[in-house]
């Protein structure tokens, strides 16, 4: 909590109390999220209504400039399209997550009008996507470093066309960001920005980011460099590990086997922190074993998703079988892992910033068990729907495997228009934006306290873990039934 004594700004948190005199330090946009207060209106559903009308017309549009194949851009080829869509989301997470809207002032994004405010920091944010892919990735690790990662040079060799020198350096980049969006809003979300959490921007920001951009770039030359590296023939066994060492396991050699956990893990950190708001992890008190346990833990809950979505797949059209193409080939299989996960990431991030993470009534355990069950409903109602109409007004091919048949594309564009419109225009029109009191700041730290107060052992505690428990179980095989019958009683695609 804050409050403000004479010229300076007393700031209390659990761990510290420190004493800033005002003018001497600047506040950048730090803590605005948690320091905005977003009024509707109008009463009811009407501005989360109102805010899906809104956005998803701006989807389409933008949808139709860049990306549809029949549009103006036709960046769905499906990878160019893919890796601008992949990297824009990133670098949102990087300027409002890492960077806390430096360097823009706190005064600038309270009192200037959603519209502009959008505007200005999208158009930044466009610029550096483009400076990024252009400068750094093309330019300087595709001419010095990797030729895989500018088309240019993949051109130059034997047996490859200026379409697929394209396609393979924009799947290139885009594995690499693959792996950043989930290190770069992991490290906030489950290390809470340690060992800089307490350092000023841009220092902080710039910390963050090259701690995760080496993780991320160790990750990419262990999963995702053997898979470039046999995508040209012959295989290339001196730069790489050829055939890749996790052929045997997943039965194919394609890197998508790890696009698929690592993407689960992207929707596993989202998933804890909105409609899980970090819990169970808040219930640790011990800094140290508390971050640990969030960053490890959302690996684990990853991998369960992981390996249960090519499951459900096995129960629904039967055993994977490689040599295969489309719907039996391993190799799709695992891309649709990750391609399933997003569908669930959608209605998450719509509870969370349209229905005020609705409910919140309830005591926090209750609150996550409700969310979660809606947002299954709601990813198996997209997925559905999805397979069922993308064809007709997206510009992509009917069926589920086809090459040209890529949902991770829209469900991420749609994913990177909300966080444009929830952290850069604070859900205008639906709402509109008044700055917390330090009151009202300390009193909704304290009521969040209050909720993990509440999680504490007692019997009750241990005996509905335990019926948890089982419940979970029984839920599993009634799933696992309810797949089986979901695949031969419907039908979402007819060929």
């Amino acid at each position: 909590m804050s409050k403000h004594t004479g010229s300076y700004t007393v700031v209390t948190t659990d761990s510290d109390v420190r004493i800033v005199k005002e003018g001497l330090m600047e506040r950048y946009g730090m803590n605005y999220l948690d320091e905005r207060k977003l009024v509707k209106r109008w009463g009811g559903p009407i501005p989360a209504l109102v805010s899906l009308v809104f956005t998803l017309a701006i989807f389409y549009v933008t949808w139709w400039i860049f990306q549809d194949p029949h549009g103006l851009m036709r960046m769905y080829t499906p990878y160019v399209g893919y890796m601008y869509t992949r990297w824009w989301l990133i670098i949102l997470i990087w300027m409002v997550y890492i960077f806390g809207y430096w360097p823009f002032k706190k005064a600038w994004l309270e009192r200037t009008h959603p519209l502009v405010k959008g505007a200005v920091l999208t158009l930044i944010s466009v610029v550096i996507l483009y400076v990024l892919i252009k400068g750094f990735f093309e330019g300087i690790l595709g001419n010095f470093g990797l030729a895989y990662f500018n088309p240019g040079r993949l051109t130059k060799l034997p047996g490859i066309t200026e379409f697929f020198a394209i396609e393979y350096a924009s799947l290139a980049i885009l594995m690499f960001a693959a792996i950043a969006s989930w290190l770069s809003p992991a490290w906030v979300v489950a290390f809470e920005g340690a060992p800089w959490q307490d350092m000023n921007q841009p220092s902080k920001g710039f910390s963050i980011l090259m701690a995760t951009s080496f993780l991320s770039t160790l990750l990419f030359f262990v999963t995702m460099h053997p898979h470039m590296g046999i995508l040209y023939y012959p295989w290339q066994y001196f730069t790489s590990i050829a055939p890749p060492y996790w052929e045997k396991f997943a039965d194919t050699v394609s890197g998508n086997f790890h696009v698929a956990w690592i993407m689960c893990c992207t929707v596993s950190v989202w998933l804890v922190e909105t409609i899980w708001e970090r819990y169970p992890f808040c219930l640790i008190k011990n800094n140290t074993l508390r971050r640990f346990s969030a960053f490890f833990g959302i690996i684990a809950i990853a991998l369960c998703l992981h390996f249960f979505l090519y499951f459900a797949q096995e129960l629904t059209w039967g055993e994977a079988i490689r040599g295969t193409k489309r719907d039996f080939a391993p190799d799709w299989r695992w891309l649709h892992v990750g391609e399933t996960a997003v569908f669930f990431l959608v209605p998450a991030l719509f509870i969370t910033f349209y229905c005020g993470n609705w409910p919140s009534k309830y005591s926090l355990p209750v609150n996550v068990l409700i969310r979660t069950a809606l947002t299954i409903v709601g990813g198996l109602a997209l997925y559905a729907f999805y397979y069922k109409t993308s064809h007709l007004f997206l510009g992509t091919q009917k069926g589920f495997s086809h090459p040209q048949q890529f949902p991770m594309i829209p469900t991420i564009w749609l994913i990177d228009i909300w966080l444009v419109h929830h952290w850069f225009m604070d859900n205008w029109p639906g709402w509109k934006m008044v700055p917390k009191t330090a009151e009202e700041v300390a009193a909704d730290h304290e009521a969040k306290q209050a909720l993990i107060r509440e999680v504490r052992w007692s019997p009750s505690l241990g005996y509905g873990v335990g019926v948890g428990a089982a419940a979970g179980v029984a839920l599993y095989f009634v799933s696992c039934f309810a797949i089986r019958w979901a695949g031969t009683a419907i039908t979402l695609v007819y060929q």
